[in-house]
C-alpha cells in the first residue's frame, strides 16, 4: 500500500474513532494514534459500534477470530488490520 493511501486509512480510521468519542475527543490534536482506545474512553460497546464502523467504511469484514485486544488495542492496531484486509481483498 502506498503511503498516500497509508495516510488515507489513518485519517479515515481517527474520523470514525473520533466520531465515536463525541465531545471527549476535544483536545486530542495530534490523535494519539498509538494511545490504548480503552484509555481514550472507548468503552465496549463504543468499541462494538466502532467495529462496525470499520467494517462499514472499508468495506471489508471483520472475522470473529480477528477481534481480539491486540487488533483493537489502538488506531495504529487497527490500521494495520484494516491494511491487511484490504490488502488480501477480504469482503468476507
Amino acid at each position: 500500500m502506498v503511503d498516500v493511501e497509508k495516510h488515507t486509512v489513518d485519517r479515515r480510521l481517527v474520523g470514525l474513532v473520533t466520531a465515536i468519542l463525541g465531545p471527549e475527543a476535544v483536545g486530542l490534536e495530534p490523535f494519539p494514534v498509538d494511545q490504548r482506545l480503552s484509555d481514550l474512553g472507548i468503552s465496549s460497546v463504543r468499541m462494538v459500534g466502532l467495529m462496525l464502523a470499520v467494517e462499514a467504511e472499508f468495506g471489508i469484514v471483520i472475522r470473529q477470530s480477528d477481534i481480539t485486544p491486540e487488533n483493537f488495542y489502538c488506531v495504529a492496531s487497527i490500521e494495520a488490520l484494516v491494511e491487511r484486509k484490504l490488502r488480501v481483498g477480504s469482503t468476507s
